[in-house]
Order: C-alpha cells, then sequence, then structure tokens
C-alpha cells in the first residue's frame, strides 16, 4: 500500500539514489539542493513509501510566477501560507515502481495540498516526450521554457487549480 508524507531529513540519503537512478546527472538535483527544499519547504515536498521503503517523491516551492525559471534550482525560499504558484521542480520514482501509479498519486496529493493553500496553480516544465503523461492529469503545455537547466529543451506545462 502506498504512503504518501512529508519530507523528512532522514530521507535524504534515499531521495538523492532516487533522483540518480532518473535523471543525469547535469539535471539531477544535489545532495546539497535536497538538504535545502527539505529545510526550506518541507511542506511542499512529500515522499512516497511502499512498506515503509521510499519509492518517489515530488517537490518544488512555491513561487511568484506562473513560470519556473533557473535560479530556482540553485535557491529558493519559505513557503507562503497561501497564495503563489506552486512548482514542481522533482518528481522521481525508482524505476521498479514506475508505471504503477506512484507518479500519479504523488502529484494528485501535491495538487491537494496546494488546493488547500489556494494556490493559483502548479508549474513544472518536462522533456517533450513527458507532455502527453502531463496533459492526462490536466496540465496544459504552455511552449517552450527559458529554461537552459541541464542544457536541454523543456516545455512549460501548468495546472489551473480552481479557486
Amino acid at each position: 500500500m502506498l504512503n504518501i508524507r512529508n519530507v523528512k531529513i532522514e530521507d535524504l540519503h534515499e531521495i538523492t539514489i532516487i533522483e540518480s537512478l532518473c535523471f543525469p546527472a547535469e539535471e539531477a538535483a544535489t545532495t546539497e539542493a535536497f538538504e535545502k527544499r527539505i529545510a526550506l519547504i518541507p511542506d511542499s515536498f512529500f515522499v512516497a513509501e511502499v512498506n515503509g521503503v521510499i519509492v518517489g517523491f515530488v517537490n518544488g516551492p512555491v513561487i511568484e510566477t506562473p513560470f519556473i525559471t533557473d535560479d530556482l534550482f540553485r535557491e529558493i525560499k519559505d513557503n507562503p501560507l497561501t497564495g503563489g504558484h506552486q512548482s514542481v521542480l522533482g518528481i522521481a520514482v525508482t524505476p521498479h515502481f514506475q508505471t504503477r501509479g506512484v507518479a500519479a498519486a504523488l502529484l494528485a496529493h501535491l495538487e491537494d495540498s496546494a488546493k488547500s493553500k489556494n494556490r493559483k496553480t502548479i508549474t513544472l516544465t518536462c522533456k517533450e516526450d513527458l507532455i502527453g503523461f502531463y496533459e492526462k492529469f490536466g496540465y496544459i503545455n504552455m511552449g517552450v521554457s527559458n529554461s537552459e537547466h541541464g542544457g536541454v529543451t523543456w516545455y512549460n506545462l501548468v495546472k489551473m487549480l480552481s479557486q
């Protein structure tokens, strides 16, 4: 059974391993970046567990603009209590648990949390091959992002949250 909860600093090692399994080194978040996110935004950083073992996670700060900017991968700040735009800087599921609904459950949990805090949208960037995946969950492709993160082409996807 899948359990989704807020991140704890004790999760750092497992999260870092999952990130390295899911992303090339130039795109993967560093241990230091995860330490900052765990410290500053635990209210929008969730892990998914099966039998007490972390199998995936989603995280991102609440931002003032509807699109992610590259500086967020380096510098984030505490989330406001309400309002703003919930970003997704990272979502990753260990390969053995991919295609089992873990990412969908994490996105749904993040969305419920964002709605409860009156966030305007959920915003993320993804590579072209994942656009269809996010569109299934109501995200709208807003075109190519200005992001140069990892030296690849990213697309802005946004999901409006009903107020």
